[in-house]
């Protein structure tokens, strides 16, 4: 086709162009080493690169861009000499295929703020991915498509590290002014949607528009009241906004603009590892013909063993949202009346839910903490902390303060309940204290979705160390769980884990937003 002809793509046999589910299914079993599940799944592996390659992942420092990027170990720069060449190479290698498959679909559920996305793909499961990730065109749409941003992925192209100026065999590299993601080496789809997310987190903000790496989900009682629940893995994000109560408008990237909340993508991203029909029977239910299925061990008849982490603990499954009975089409809503922050505590000392003034919810974004035991090395007992910027600071490629200070904005301008949720452990740290029940955690959460935690409603009082402001009461809850300290047998104990979580949330603080505003580095603990 014609469009290729820019990327110097000319030689190619056959293009084949937004092919329907069961054309690229039809292709990717006869061209790539993958098969069928039981349920009729598209069951693939990744090879090498199980997850995203941070390494391997660069931004082009660009004039116009370099002044603006947060550069990093998360936004690192590669010169436009270097991109080129990698881009010239990636094109060489796909002019030599047999077959390419082109997608053209949109990120944004808002046709206000939507980004035409043409995707560029070696391999048909790959494509059939995006697919399933992107937002799908309708015919008259496709007709009139002209991208704005592409992604050409090669994922068998093995790179020279010495030569392309990188790090290893593999590069995902991000050109703003060239608007072009090119991918090679590494077959992780996740890889290409992430830096469809990056981009968007470039691109909105110039918008007056907030990406947010976070689920949204909807009250069905006709007031249309949305939340977003922001976690990072762990934390419960998945299993708490995936209510059947509610319908979902997204499980894992938006937007948020003047006009409300809307979904980045057309799809989900799915963690397999432990899945059971019992625990998550939407997910479950979305692994069907259409579905990409990465990493997971099936046996000779095609049935997932989704306990089998052999491969990785990250496998994964993609599907587009259609597949979830109770989604919101399209995937736009209301201004969020209540965010909720997850953090799965395993010093056992915040909270299970607090109420957040704007300030604090400010710091606690930036924050993005949660924790996760040590590994599986003897002797190792104690939590291993986690912050991750904004949850999400992989793909944020402007300074934090930015997103901070919209989420600042967008909650004062329309009177959002802020949450902070410890999904952890409650009545000591991990190997002396318990998980908090999941049955108490959902019955907070509904409590703050309902309104029934409202300040008129409930009395709150101020926690010691962290200042955070903790309800007397909840329906549903153990009053004596709401105060952790009351949990702990051991008050010293208490108050010294208390005071060494408390620390560590200044030192990053302090460490990695040394020119955030006054106002927001004030709001959060006290070393």
């Amino acid at each position: 086709m014609d469009f290729l002809k820019e990327h110097n793509i000319v030689n190619v046999k056959n293009v084949f162009r937004n092919l329907s589910v069961p054309s690229l299914v039809e292709f990717a079993l006869k061209t790539e080493p993958c098969r069928l599940t039981d349920k009729g799944a598209l069951l693939v592996e990744t090879g090498k690169y199980t997850g995203r390659s941070p390494k391997d992942r660069f931004i082009v420092d660009e004039k116009g861009v370099n002044e603006e990027i947060a550069w990093g170990k998360e936004n690192v720069k590669i010169s436009e000499s270097c991109f080129e060449k990698i881009y010239d190479k990636v094109c060489k290698y796909l002019d030599k295929k047999e077959n390419v498959f082109v997608f053209d679909g949109f990120a944004g559920a808002d046709v206000s703020y939507a980004l035409k996305i043409r995707v560029i793909n070696e391999y048909a499961s790959q494509n059939l991915f995006m697919h399933n990730m992107l937002i799908r065109p309708s015919a008259k749409q496709l007709e009139e498509f002209s991208p704005e941003f592409t992604v050409l992925c090669a994922p068998g192209l093995k790179l020279d590290k010495d030569e392309c100026g990188i790090n290893s065999e593999a590069a995902i590299v991000i050109s703003f002014n060239r608007k072009m993601v090119v991918i090679a080496g590494s077959k992780y789809a996740g890889e290409m949607k992430k830096s469809v997310f990056s981009v968007m987190n470039y691109i909105l903000p110039h918008k007056g528009v907030l990406g947010m790496h976070c689920s949204a989900n909807m009250a069905l009682d006709g007031s249309g009241k949305t939340a977003l629940f922001f976690g990072l893995s762990g934390t419960g994000k998945t299993t708490l906004s995936a209510d059947p109560s509610r319908g979902l408008i997204g499980d894992d990237e938006h937007g948020w603009s003047d006009d409300g909340i809307f979904n980045i993508e057309g799809g989900c991203y799915a963690k397999c590892i432990n899945l059971s029909e019992e625990a998550e029977p939407e997910i479950f239910g979305a692994i069907k013909f259409g579905s990409v299925v990465e990493n997971v061990v099936a046996d000779k008849d095609g049935v997932p063993d989704y306990t089998d982490g052999s491969l990785t603990e990250n496998t994964r499954v993609s599907y587009p949202i259609d597949y979830i009975t109770n989604k919101v089409v399209p995937g736009v809503g209301k201004h969020p009346s209540t965010i909720i922050f997850l953090s799965a505590d395993a010093f056992g000392v915040l909270p299970p839910i607090s109420k957040l003034t704007k300030e604090q919810a400010m710091y606690y974004f930036v924050s993005g903490y949660t924790s996760k035991v040590a590994g599986t090395e003897r002797g190792i007992t104690d939590p291993v902390c986690t912050f991750s910027t904004c949850f999400g600071s992989p793909f944020l490629p402007l300074p934090s303060a930015k997103y901070a200070q919209m989420l600042g904005e967008k909650i004062e301008k329309y009177g959002a309940d802020v949450y902070l949720v410890n999904t952890g452990w409650t009545g000591g740290k991990y190997g002396v204290g318990k998980r908090m029940s999941l049955k108490a955690t959902r019955a907070m959460v509904t409590a703050a979705l309902n309104g029934s935690l409202a300040l008129a409603k409930v009395e709150y009082k101020k926690e010691p160390y962290f200042g955070l402001n903790i309800p007397v009461c909840c329906e549903g809850v153990d009053s004596a769980v709401l105060d952790p300290q009351n949990t702990w047998a051991d008050k010293k104990d208490y108050a010294s884990t208390a005071k060494k979580l408390a620390l560590l949330f200044v030192e990053n603080f302090t460490t990695k937003y040394p020119d955030m505003p006054e106002n927001i580095a004030k709001a959060g603990p006290k070393a």
